[in-house]
């Protein structure tokens, strides 16, 4: 019986769009839109290592900067970096509906400025037993680690939790340690999904 619900933040509870990030930073750099979704593409392990709390926003803002061939303040940097999220507010209700019943835990791929801006503007994610941010434990989605955070933390065994992510990869990282899943994606129907694994509000 499931008595735990763990949940996506990016593209779940909160949508993001990182071309609004490209849009306001080619006001910095002679570069097209084009050029620099690539050069983040090329330069994808920079946001592994932010996202796993192995730079500082200092040194991130450094070097992304000097990849992109921009000059652009930390603030204003960040000021664009953060401003891709809108609330997903159906999902969010209905997780928030759960809440009396079950142990709720975040689990998400994030970097501190990121989640700081998030803690900021979107106060109504403040409903969960736990929050397990890639930055703190130093590992990300699929890997082991995040899952068994989330576990420890809501003192929940694998086979009584259940995983919401909108990645296929990290749906498989959680069942190889048993725990059941949900993909989600812009046509899932949430309330039904749960239903199936017998999570009502």
């Amino acid at each position: 019986m499931i008595d735990s619900v763990i949940s996506d933040l990016g593209q779940v509870l909160l949508h993001f769009d990182n071309r609004r990030f490209f849009q306001r930073l080619a006001g910095y750099t002679s570069r097209s839109l084009e050029d620099i979704r690539a050069v983040v593409h090329d330069n994808i392990e920079l946001l592994d290592l932010f996202d796993t709390g192995r730079i500082t926003p200092a040194e991130f803002h450094e070097r992304a900067v000097q990849a992109l061939g921009a000059r652009v303040s930390r603030d204003d940097f960040y000021a664009a970096y953060n401003d891709v999220f809108s609330a997903n507010a159906s999902a969010l209700d209905v997780v928030r509906a759960l809440k009396p019943k079950y142990k709720l835990a975040m689990l998400s791929n994030t970097d501190p400025a990121r989640y700081g801006h998030i803690e900021r503007v979107f106060p109504e994610l403040q409903i969960f037993d736990a929050y397990v941010l890639s930055f703190r434990v130093g590992a990300m989605k699929p890997d082991p680690r995040v899952y068994r955070e989330a576990l420890r933390l809501l003192d929940a065994r694998p086979e009584n939790a259940l995983f919401i992510d909108d990645l296929q990869e990290n749906l498989d990282g959680a069942a190889r340690l048993g725990i059941k899943g949900i993909l989600f994606t812009a046509r899932t129907d949430l309330a039904a999904e749960l239903e199936k694994f017998g999570v009502k509000a």
